[in-house]
């Protein structure tokens, strides 16, 4: 059961986070995307007062799972579990830290941006056409 629940957080999770950086890319989920980063950053400000800055429900759960079959020392940041793991290093942790608040400062800017250039193309048209 842990070993299934291990595999099903590293395809969702890791999935979440490539969505939250890259969803704002397709029309179809640049209303979803926005939500669900600035959920994201609700967890990590909102929760975070309580569990610690950066606060994401994902990585306790994943990390109980890993807890549970034998893994320790994990580290607070699944990206930098994720960037250590795939790469084979130990990358500073302040430093993953620095660029994983850049990347979703970025992704939430063309977020933003993708979803106000396309209401404001949707009524610019509507005037257009009414």
């Amino acid at each position: 059961m842990y070993a299934a629940l291990n595999i099903f957080f590293f395809g969702f999770h890791t999935s979440l986070i490539l969505f939250n950086l890259f969803g704002w890319m397709w029309k179809k989920t640049r209303k979803a995307n926005l939500i669900v980063l600035l959920l994201t950053l609700a967890s990590w400000f909102i929760l975070g007062i309580w569990y610690g800055f950066g606060y994401c429900p994902c990585t306790d759960w994943h990390w109980q799972v890993r807890m549970k079959l034998g893994y320790t020392d994990m580290p607070y940041s699944y990206i930098k579990f994720l960037i250590d793991r795939l790469l084979g290093l130990d990358v500073n942790a302040l430093l993953v830290d620095y660029l994983t608040v850049g990347a979703i400062f970025l992704a939430l800017s063309a977020s933003i941006y993708s979803n106000w250039r396309d209401w404001h193309f949707r009524k610019t048209s509507a005037g257009a056409g009414g």
